[in-house]
């Protein structure tokens, strides 16, 4: 088995671009353009990530490669050809935009694919057992999009995508989402609602983006009754809140399903200097919530990367993670530590957010997602 942490990158991924947009606005009428202009899911954040690692040493550790872009047929396992080909014919002809907030420049469907073929890879590779485990600085982003309809600056439902692709491979036959995006990972839900062979969990700011999905009453159809896990949680959750999530959600129902394998859907924009979301989690709280998904896996995971819109901060919790992920002792020194550490809710606060969690906990043994210890 490898022993080391695979990181699946590739430049062109950085190249994608959307339309021109200040932040979630499309310019025009009283919008003024931005020096600095479009959408906040831009490469830097991702970009800066890789080069903090090159900086510290940490990329000589891992087992750094690119990848073959998802095929024709890979993308068909989730997607109908209808979306693929419109998706394809507006790329051709220059970009344009499919859903919401999902503009795209020229060539943006060769990226996407790139991006989708990234993910295939981390997991293959762990499955395979060629890497201990394996994270993916996938762009543009998956978790959002619907089989037919884009949104949420996703193109490709990349670790649907990766699922399928690994399981026709006969790689897998039961896989287990942990989505910490604080934005609800709507598509995912989507596309394995009804199926009990994948297990999805989302922990999300509630009635951040979408607006009206991400319910804790939302726990499957059918086949997948009980296989689906919505933690919706108020704005303002830091670093114990987080933890205690993990602890007593999220950590139980992983060990009751017991997964091939545990694919993460990774964001970092908990994380307190995020401009999309009202949440305050520390590059720690990345670094610790791995920890305690590495402890019942024995290391064997898969990340694959989504949000997260600081082009400071996102890099040091990326890097706090493969730290945790490869065992390395070199290390990145979080600059806004004691900035974030600061603004921690207090005790008040922090009881009202574990009473959220007493109260999560109890809907999903009455319902029987989670069942009692």
């Amino acid at each position: 088995m490898g022993d080391k942490t695979a990181f699946v990158w590739d430049e062109k991924c950085f190249w994608h671009s959307g339309g021109n947009y200040a932040l979630l606005a499309p310019v025009g009428g009283l919008v003024q353009p931005m020096v600095a202009g479009g959408l906040p899911e831009a490469p830097e954040t991702k970009r800066r990530l890789k080069n903090l690692m090159d900086v510290t040493g940490l990329s000589g550790e891992l087992a750094m490669m690119s990848a073959a872009s998802a095929s024709m047929e890979d993308l068909l396992r989730v997607h109908p050809a209808s979306y693929l080909d419109a998706f394809k014919q507006m790329s051709d002809n220059g970009g344009g935009e499919l859903g919401l907030r999902t503009p795209f420049g020229p060539g943006a469907f060769e990226i996407a694919s790139l991006s989708a073929g990234l993910v295939c890879q981390a997991l293959e590779s762990v499955l395979r057992e060629e890497a201990r485990n394996a994270y993916a600085l996938s762009r543009p982003p998956g978790h959002h999009c619907l089989p037919d309809y884009p949104n949420g600056f996703c193109l490709l439902a990349n670790i649907a995508i990766a699922i399928e692709r690994a399981r026709s491979k006969g790689l897998g036959k039961r896989f287990a989402v942990v989505d910490w995006d604080v934005h609800h990972g709507n598509g995912t839900e989507a596309i394995f609602l009804e199926r009990d062979d994948v297990l999805s969990i989302s922990i999300h700011q509630d009635r951040c983006y979408p607006h009206d999905t991400g319910k804790a009453d939302t726990t499957g159809k059918g086949a997948g009754q009980g296989f689906n896990m919505n933690i919706p949680l108020p704005p303002g959750c830091g670093h114990k809140a987080y933890l205690d999530v993990m602890e007593r959600l999220v950590v139980p129902k992983l060990l009751q399903y017991d997964a091939d394998v545990v694919i993460i859907a990774c964001g970092f924009d908990a994380a307190g200097f995020d401009p999309l979301a009202r949440m305050m989690c520390s590059a720690e709280t990345y670094q610790l919530m791995t920890r305690q998904l590495m402890a019942i896996t024995d290391g064997r995971l898969v990340a694959a990367h989504e949000g997260g819109y600081s082009e400071v901060y996102v890099p040091f919790c990326g890097h706090a993670m493969l730290e945790e992920m490869s065992g390395s002792d070199i290390r990145a020194e979080d600059p806004l530590y004691h900035r974030v550490s600061s603004q921690q809710p207090d005790e008040h606060v922090d009881a009202f957010h574990r009473g959220v969690v007493d109260s999560l906990l109890e809907e999903f043994h009455s319902s029987g997602v989670l069942m009692q210890a």
